[in-house]
């Protein structure tokens, strides 16, 4: 049996999330033995730019318009498209210039956000996607990992404006594990509790709107999952 076809690309963005899966060491030759990489011009000079894929990842977000043409030949090429990252999710950082999300242009088959992507969501995905299942990513927010850590809450007991109870969970909470308030880089959590947040944000004189304009950061303004 003919191994699926994959490539593995960049747009505008910082390939933050392309190094993360060459720093996959450990599961990288198992990832390679699964797979046809017939596309990767940051790991390899020997890249096949036309052929059909069966699945394509795309970083970064479309900021030019030779990362929308780009990013139309991808689409064309490929059988299934992976967003990969916040920028390739959402528009990112770059989306203060005007930048794209990917699925404001193609159809986007499946997001992976994180800016970077966790490696272990990542090598998840992959193994769903080889396996012909949906991949299963958190819809909670980063508010109930830092409970399952048992951190102290940064907002209630330091007024530090923190944007984990919008945030899509996945990092395990990384940086309110270390006192630092969560800033919302993986962008809005599809299950997260509007009402209860404007209530205990208003409660401690912070509007739910001032949290979302620091989300803003990350997220095209009008984005919608």
């Amino acid at each position: 049996m003919s191994k699926p076809t994959v490539g593995i690309f960049g747009l505008t963005g910082c390939a933050g999330d392309q190094l993360v899966i060459l720093d996959c060491e450990d599961q990288l030759l198992d990832v390679l033995a699964a797979v046809d990489l017939r596309d990767f011009v940051m790991a390899s000079s020997d890249n096949d730019g036309t052929c059909d894929l069966d699945l394509a990842l795309v970083e970064g977000a479309v900021v030019t318009k030779k990362d929308e043409l780009a990013l139309r030949r991808i689409r064309a090429r490929a059988r299934t498209l992976v967003a990969l990252g916040t920028c390739a999710v959402w528009g990112g950082i770059a989306a203060a210039s005007g930048a794209a999300a990917l699925r404001e242009l193609v159809k986007v088959d499946l997001n992976i956000t994180g800016c970077p992507i966790e490696k272990e969501q990542f090598l998840s995905a992959l193994c769903h996607l080889l396996n012909g299942n949906p991949p299963v990513a958190p819809d909670y927010p980063v508010c109930t990992e830092c409970k399952m850590r048992e951190n102290n809450c940064l907002f209630l007991e330091k007024g530090e404006i923190c944007c984990g109870p919008l945030t899509a969970a996945g990092c395990d909470a990384r940086c309110p594990q270390i006192g630092v308030p969560c800033v919302g880089c993986r962008g809005p959590a599809s299950d997260a509790n509007l009402a209860s947040a404007r209530a205990v944000f208003s409660e401690n004189g912070v509007s739910l709107e001032a949290v979302s304009r620091k989300l803003s950061t990350f997220v095209r303004a009008g984005a919608r999952p």
